[in-house]
């Protein structure tokens, strides 16, 4: 290998197997998954604080992909772990509402706006009971999605219409459309196609591409005039992008919203948060027929509604939002430097929101390019960094953002020399894989 940089894994290896043999494809989340990162630079983590994680072989990096973004504060950030620890002793669950949930329902409205929320522990169960009302709310039954929005729900309404839809009828994605983002006729051709039956459209209010001016108003309205409702999905844009979500950012009023990830700092909550004319269906003051709304064990769990009440005071008292903003201009600015000095505009680009920053790879012909995302991962983790993503979190602070850059920058003169000379001598093993793909053999390698 060209590269002299090196980590031992070890200790990382032998757990690797050993969570292969207990568990599906080796993790609880595929982004987590082995396909996802470089076959000899696989490491398995133990524990984190602020911006920087450890793994099982002792190995240090400053982490960008913080939890999938579930973590906008930091690890272990003390505030958020005193509230759930304070919390922890009073017991864990009850047979009747507490009070720390309703304390979190008014904090979060607050927070956000809305009329009602109702909480659960992923996003896609959020999402889900998004689409159910709608559809009883509407009485129709199909769904039109963004299909320039990667991810929305493990349903099956969803992941059917994904290349990974083994186990799914065909009729249940058949009820589903897409449209594209930024583009208001392809919408309005749903409807068309739709003969009125669509209940709600999905999306996010963006995701690396920001939408073009009046495009959410114009597809609000659009929705409404044919008697469809609007679901924005907030996993990510909420509290990254403004205190109040990407609503309050753009100023766009939607039906139901769902959040999740960095609401809880890392704990697993998700809310879905609604006009109350249509969160009523799942309750028990509406006349007509009941919504099966988000009716969870869990999802009240007191614990960890304390670390989000933390995490949204945490938000409204300290400068987060705009550490996120700052942190990541600094980062994408120091970024493209590097890029530029190791002759790589065009083959490395950063992109998106400074609060939510992303990269693409690309090979000689400025083609998105598997194998050069997989030696960047490889020569960035060797170094000192986890970088699926550029997101940073209110713990990266300025130190941590200038080592980045300076790492970056090794990692990308082997960048320059693989363009050069050929990847074949800097990356050992097979490239990284997208998620949504279909299993064939050479894939699985």
């Amino acid at each position: 290998m060209a590269n002299s940089v090196t980590r031992c894994f070890d200790r990382s290896i032998e757990l690797t197997k050993r969570l292969h043999a207990v568990i599906p494809g080796g993790a609880h989340t595929y982004a987590k998954g082995d396909d996802q990162y470089p076959a000899d630079a696989l490491p398995v983590l133990t524990k984190g604080l602020g911006c920087r994680v450890w793994d099982a072989d002792g190995n240090e990096y400053i982490e960008y992909g913080m939890g999938l973004r579930s973590v906008g504060l930091g690890h272990a950030f003390a505030p958020v772990i005193e509230a759930a620890a304070k919390r922890l002793p009073l017991g864990s669950n009850f047979g009747r509402p507490t009070v720390i949930e309703l304390e979190a329902a008014e904090a979060l409205l607050e927070m956000v706006g809305g009329d009602m929320v109702k909480f659960a522990k992923n996003g896609s169960d959020a999402v889900n009971d998004a689409v159910r009302l709608a559809r009883a709310y509407t009485g129709r039954t199909r769904v039109a999605f963004c299909a320039d929005h990667p991810f929305f729900s493990t349903a099956d309404w969803f992941i059917g219409t994904t290349p990974m839809n083994a186990g799914i009828p065909a009729a249940i994605p058949s009820l589903t459309s897409k449209f594209r983002y930024n583009d208001l006729a392809s919408l309005e051709a749903c409807f068309a196609e739709g003969e009125s039956d669509i209940a709600a459209v999905v999306l996010e209010a963006e995701t690396v591409t920001p939408p073009a001016p009046g495009f959410l108003e114009s597809l609000v309205s659009l929705c409404h005039a044919h008697g469809a409702l609007v679901i924005l999905d907030e996993m990510i844009t909420g509290f990254r992008w403004h205190n109040g979500g990407a609503r309050a950012f753009h100023g766009v009023e939607v039906d139901l919203a769902t959040y999740g990830k960095a609401l809880g700092n890392g704990f697993p909550v998700s809310a879905l948060v609604g006009r109350r004319d249509v969160m009523e269906l799942g309750g028990l003051r509406d006349a007509r027929p009941r919504v099966f709304l988000l009716s969870t064990t869990h999802g009240a769990e007191p614990a960890t509604l304390a670390a989000m009440c933390a995490v949204i005071q945490v938000y409204q008292q300290e400068p987060v939002i705009e550490t996120l903003w700052r942190q990541g201009e600094r980062l994408a600015a120091g970024v493209r430097h590097a890029v530029n000095v190791a002759g790589l505009d065009g083959h490395f680009d950063v992109l998106g929101r400074h609060c939510n920053l992303v990269y693409v790879a690309r090979d000689l012909e400025r083609r998105p390019s598997q194998a050069f995302r997989t030696l960047f991962l490889r020569e960035t983790i060797l170094r000192g960094l986890l970088m699926p993503s550029m997101v940073v979190s209110y713990s990266h602070d300025d130190q941590a953002i200038d080592q980045t850059i300076e790492k970056v920058a090794g990692a990308l003169t082997i960048y320059k020399q693989a363009l050069d000379s050929g990847i074949e001598r800097f990356l050992p093993g097979r490239p990284v894989q997208p998620v949504m793909r279909q299993f064939s053999a050479s894939s699985a390698r």
